[in-house]
């Protein structure tokens, strides 16, 4: 699986240690301490922490926002999206990295910080299939969605990468979705698969576009 989208905001959805390490990568991302920045993400059980924020806070500022105020060394920026950062990601109040650099006089960054866009989506056409996919997780999950507090996957991010899976993981679901944006003759479609796997045949597979949920095969996993 290529990608992952955390979605976890409340410390509560955590273990004590995953809680007392994600808080330490925000505090090294905060005092711009690369090295440790990285050792965290490197360390056994850190995948998919790239792209984390703190838990309970409410910035969302994950580290290669933080690697973008602090006007950090081009390299850093480097190994952050080779360990899957998204330079598309958005904080809650809806700047990406490269906003930011530019805001804090950081220009040395602004290339290296620009999501390449490498699927031709209009925006107002990415918002309705997001909206769609957003309704779908409600309706498996909503419940978990709401006890979590889950900050859903938002789909700019994928068109900075070729398509692939990304993974979206529900606490308490005991599973979650996956989840591939491509174009299917010029048009958006996202094609999404959820499962719970304490449910026998809870698998399901649905394409979604702008238009539409369409429900293509059940009772899988």
């Amino acid at each position: 699986m290529g990608h992952t989208w955390d979605g976890i905001t409340r410390g509560t959805s955590l273990s004590d240690w995953a809680l007392t390490a994600r808080n330490e990568l925000a505090d090294r991302a905060r005092a711009y301490d690369w090295a440790g920045v990285l050792t965290v993400l490197t360390a056994p059980g850190a995948g998919g922490w790239v792209n984390a924020t703190r838990p309970d806070g409410t910035s969302r500022w994950a580290p290669l926002h933080q690697a973008a105020r602090a006007g950090a060394p081009v390299e850093v920026v480097h190994r952050l999206v080779e360990l899957g950062a998204w330079r598309g990601l958005r904080t809650a109040d809806g700047e990406r990295p490269v906003d930011i650099a530019v805001r804090t006089g950081h220009a040395h960054l602004a290339e290296a910080l620009t999501p390449p866009r490498l699927l031709d989506v209009p925006d107002w056409e990415l918002r309705a299939v997001q909206e769609h996919f957003h309704g779908l997780i409600r309706a498996r999950v909503g419940a978990l969605v709401d006890e979590h507090r889950l900050r859903l996957p938002e789909l700019e991010v994928l068109l900075e990468m070729p398509p692939d899976d990304t993974w979206f993981a529900v606490p308490g679901m005991y599973g979650g979705f996956t989840y591939r944006l491509a174009l299917d003759e010029g048009r958006a479609k996202l094609t999404t698969e959820s499962w719970m796997r304490v449910v026998g045949g809870s698998g399901r597979r649905h394409e979604i576009t702008q238009e539409e949920v369409v429900l293509v095969a059940k009772g899988f996993v």
